[in-house]
């Protein structure tokens, strides 16, 4: 990634920095989350009052809303797992390969050290083929 790339990366209304994408990581398998209970499944933790500060950042940029429970927030994301993998796949696509799945998997599938197995070639092929069969 060049400086210009990395750049409109940080740019992103959806970039997090890595600590953020923990907590995000602990929120969705857990499914919902207090302050507490996201700092104690974090790595490596940052102070609790860090934590609730990156929680209010990630509310702020949209990837989590609150409920309160008594005295307690509990932080629930605002997307599936699912689709916030999906925006996000989609904006890389988008900034990194002009658009291009084609060129997507193709760095994919060209990363060092990631050998794929017969069967998981064999899963791609089949989820071309339903692609092609669904004209996408």
């Amino acid at each position: 990634m060049d400086k210009k790339d990395h750049e409109v990366a940080e740019s992103l209304p959806v970039g997090m920095s890595r600590r953020e994408r923990q907590i995000m990581d602990v929120v969705y398998r857990l499914g919902r989350a207090t302050a507490a209970e996201v700092h104690s499944e974090l790595p490596d933790p940052p102070s609790y009052s860090t934590v609730r500060a990156l929680l209010r950042v990630l509310e702020e940029k949209g990837h989590l809303r609150h409920k309160q429970d008594g005295p307690r927030y509990v932080f629930i994301p605002t997307l599936s797992r699912d689709k916030a993998r999906k925006s996000a796949l989609s904006q890389l696509v988008q900034i990194f390969f002009e658009g291009s799945t084609e060129q997507a998997v193709a760095a994919l599938l060209d990363l060092p050290g990631d050998k794929l197995s017969a069967e998981q070639l064999d899963s791609l092929s089949r989820l071309i083929d339903q692609a092609r069969k669904e004209g996408r």
